[in-house]
């Protein structure tokens, strides 16, 4: 029988250690909006262990929520912190652009992390065609579907601004891309 201590040592398979690391993103916030993770956000794509002449280094792919997004550098970075701080010296962060990044991959746990943050979460598919001005949103706030667009852009370019005609709280939505 091995014991706790021994057990520490024996090798962990590669995919124990990508599913250890997947946890540590799950706690990678995004910068712009820290209550969710950038595993919640669909912006980390991949996560592979590489070997090269005896070393270990940790390959993440992410894409960026839309080109020249301003928080990929933020996110590269506290994606570095957290490996770092979890043991992971070596790390490679690939930025992939194809396929571009959709409000399709975010979580669901994401989407209702928004709404309990007080953003509204996308609606609908990215493929959808309907205007801002054309979709239900309802208000994170009070939940009401009376709701109108105050301005294509909200506190950042990823969001609008709407107001709720019942509480009559302003909000932001989180835009589908």
């Amino acid at each position: 029988m091995v014991n706790q201590e021994e057990n520490i040592n024996l090798p962990v398979s590669q995919e124990d250690e990508i599913q250890k690391l997947w946890a540590i993103m799950e706690n990678v916030p995004d910068p712009e909006v820290p209550v969710l993770s950038v595993v919640d956000l669909g912006v980390v794509r991949n996560i592979s262990i590489q070997q090269s002449s005896g070393d270990e280094k940790i390959v993440v792919d992410v894409t960026p929520t839309y080109s020249g997004c301003p928080a990929m550098d933020m996110i590269a970075m506290n994606i570095r912190i957290g490996l770092l701080q979890n043991g992971y010296p070596n790390v490679v962060i690939n930025t992939v652009l194809s396929p571009a990044w959709t409000t399709d991959w975010m979580s669901e746990n994401g989407k209702q992390k928004l709404k309990d943050f007080g953003i509204a979460p996308p609606v609908g598919k990215s493929f959808d065609t309907a205007s801002l001005e054309d979709i239900v949103v309802e208000c994170p706030l009070c939940n009401s579907n009376h709701t109108h667009l105050v301005s294509h852009f909200g506190s950042t370019s990823c969001k609008a601004l709407y107001q709720c005609d019942d509480c009559k709280e302003p909000f932001d939505y989180f835009k589908c891309h």
